[in-house]
């Protein structure tokens, strides 16, 4: 199939699941179309152990002609990461920057290490070939959660404005420091000369710090471009070249593109959007990235239910291990999240069980996919995708669907 071809079937599935979501299910989208395509996933693999294998073998080259972590690392993760940077208040922001920063950073780190070394124990005990350094990979690749996943899970819930900008500034940042996270450590574990401690140390700063930088300077010239023209299209193309041209020069220059195109999307969102754009134009603009975002997330999602043939059938160590990932990451997940909020209380106030809501909220998505498949083809790669996949399902269905029941429980103790 070609790419004209694959993309025709994407978008007419998308839209079907979407209408089917919309007029039976009426779950949450992204959360409706993911559940439609892994039930169709599901009932053509039945259906080919009953001696009917066409409709599995085309499912099955769709997807072999599909790079899931080249289409969402390096195109679909550009647009969606500013559209939802677009809409996120820089005052509201800037007021709780250390909180943010402190989950984004602190919080994957120490995530990353709690997850590493339990499933390092769990691997011992099952005797699985996972070294240390492997099971670092999956721990840095799981613990940021999923801009995607959680910005349209907050559209629904009407949380707060304080802890949406929390959960939603955690998720946008955390995104970037996590895939840097796991170039350093995919580095160490594959590369034939051992990195120094100084050389980590500098690969991180370069891509987190100079990618901030730069989207800062991106943001900044099309910001004064803004400025000096009153046209929604010229505007709206404009927005397209900063996000588009903006990820491809910052990979290029080896610096974090996701988390230069969150800064550019935020300022843009703010200060391009009160001091450069008309009213026409912002109405315009925010209309067509909420429709891009919208598309594109049901797409992802629409992905992720059919990529589910690419862990089946499982070994029977694989799928304990996948069962046992789900708990770990959830754990992990509440002490890296408890141990910043606390240290934090006494100068910032918080809302009541943030803490739970935070690590309820920590949903995963297709970055975690996209990263766990673009690792090697290897034995390694047949335990990490099993346990990625179960942890973000698990997220997807079960903490997507009841979060917004836990954020009204804990909300309703105080009422």
């Amino acid at each position: 199939m070609d790419l004209l071809q694959i993309t025709a079937v994407l978008i007419t599935l998308t839209a079907v699941f979407s209408f089917l979501n919309h007029v039976y299910l009426k779950l949450p989208a992204t959360i409706g179309v993911m559940a439609i395509s892994m039930a169709l996933s599901l009932m053509l693999l039945i259906l080919g152990s009953m001696g009917f294998p066409l409709l599995l073998e085309h499912e099955k080259t769709l997807l072999a002609g599909i790079d899931f972590s080249a289409t969402l690392l390096h195109g679909m993760l550009s647009f969606l990461l500013f559209a939802g940077a677009l809409h996120v208040d820089l005052n509201r922001l800037s007021e709780m920057k250390w909180i943010v920063a402190s989950l984004a950073t602190i919080g994957v780190l120490l995530s990353t290490l709690i997850v590493a070394s339990l499933v390092w124990s769990v691997a011992l005990l099952l005797d699985l070939p996972l070294s240390f350094i492997h099971s670092l990979l999956f721990g840095a690749l799981i613990s940021p959660t999923d801009p995607v996943a959680v910005i349209s899970t907050l559209k629904t819930l009407g949380v707060p404005a304080s802890l949406e900008t929390k959960i939603a500034g955690e998720s946008l940042f955390n995104d970037g420091v996590g895939v840097v996270l796991f170039l350093v450590i995919f580095n160490i574990a594959y590369s034939s000369e051992p990195m120094q401690v100084a050389e980590v140390a500098e690969l991180f700063i370069t891509e987190t710090f100079g990618g901030a930088l730069f989207g800062l300077l991106a943001g900044y010239i099309t910001y004064r471009m803004l400025r000096r023209v009153d046209n929604y299209q010229v505007e709206i193309i404009l927005s397209l070249a900063l996000v588009m041209g903006g990820y491809a020069f910052a990979e290029a220059w080896h610096l974090s593109a996701p988390i230069a195109i969150v800064v550019a999307g935020l300022l843009i969102g703010n200060h391009g959007r009160q001091f450069a754009m008309s009213k026409t134009t912002r109405e315009h603009l925010d209309t067509f990235w909420e429709l891009v975002d919208e598309i594109l997330n049901a797409v992802l999602f629409v992905l992720l239910g059919l990529e589910v043939l690419l862990i089946i059938p499982l070994s029977a160590n694989a799928f304990l291990l996948a069962i046992i990932a789900i708990p770990v990451v959830l754990l992990s997940r509440l002490i890296s999240v408890s141990i910043p909020v606390s240290i934090l209380r006494s100068k910032y106030q918080f809302s009541p069980g943030v803490i739970r809501i935070l690590t309820w909220g920590g949903l995963r998505g297709g970055i975690s996919v996209a990263l766990v498949l673009s690792l090697p083809a290897d034995e390694v790669r047949l335990y990490l995708l099993p346990m990625t996949y179960a942890v973000v399902v698990f997220a997807m269905l079960v903490q997507g669907l009841t979060l917004g029941r836990v954020v009204r429980k804990q909300l309703a103790q105080v009422s």
